[in-house]
């Protein structure tokens, strides 16, 4: 799999760090996708070991009863990322510019991505480090709603349905060989779309696709 030049376009093709240049304290999904995903991350995260928070912010929606090794935080805003009181380091890079993670070889029991893949330009390479930070059995989690900033995510994430975009994400997994096949979760909304754009609460989808290093 590889996207083509125009599938990785975005509307807004200014510098990403000046469109996150401001911190934004607010959460971009509801409380029952958040509740969904702590839930996930319970079940699939083990207390004392090593998670990479990617592309995070001032909250990582970890369990609170569940304590770890050492959680590593990144992203574009410094400030949302000191907030975060979840996060024993973080550091700032746009890895639409530079997917290079730095980190040795197999440093990482779990990768997480909450509602940050819909702007990945390059999502092939970041997918490939993922890969290779991540012990063996290590899990990458990667979950996803509809909501987005439109003018940031690329094109092929825009004109895809929302089962499209899952399967996008599988072939992101699939692109790198050593992932194991991807298992999905998804919750549908049952309401309907108006009320879902206007924030009605249980409004939001929730997807995640989970794969691990072999």
């Amino acid at each position: 799999m590889q996207l083509k030049p125009n599938q990785r376009l975005k509307l807004d093709d200014t510098d990403d760090k000046l469109f996150y240049a401001y911190p934004r304290f607010v959460t971009h999904v509801d409380e029952g996708f958040i509740q969904q995903l702590t839930d996930l991350y319970s079940d699939r995260l083990k207390p004392n070991t090593r998670i990479f928070d990617m592309m995070s912010s001032w909250v990582s929606h970890l369990p609170q009863e569940m304590q770890f090794e050492h959680v590593e935080g990144h992203g574009l805003n410094a400030e949302e990322l000191a907030r975060n009181p979840r996060l024993n380091h973080y550091f700032v890079q746009n890895l639409n510019e530079n997917p290079q993670l730095p980190f040795p070889d197999e440093d990482f029991d779990a990768v997480l991505n909450c509602v940050s893949v819909q702007y990945m330009q390059y999502p092939e390479a970041i997918f490939s480090e993922i890969y290779r930070i991540l012990k063996p059995g290590g899990v990458a989690i990667f979950s996803f709603s509809n909501r987005m900033f439109f003018e940031k995510a690329i094109q092929a994430w825009r004109e895809a349905s929302e089962a499209q975009r899952v399967e996008l994400v599988k072939a992101y997994f699939a692109s790198v060989p050593g992932f194991t096949t991807p298992e999905v979760i998804a919750h549908k909304s049952t309401l309907p779309n108006l009320l879902q754009w206007l924030g009605a609460t249980g409004g939001d989808p929730f997807y995640a696709v989970i794969a691990y290093r072999s």
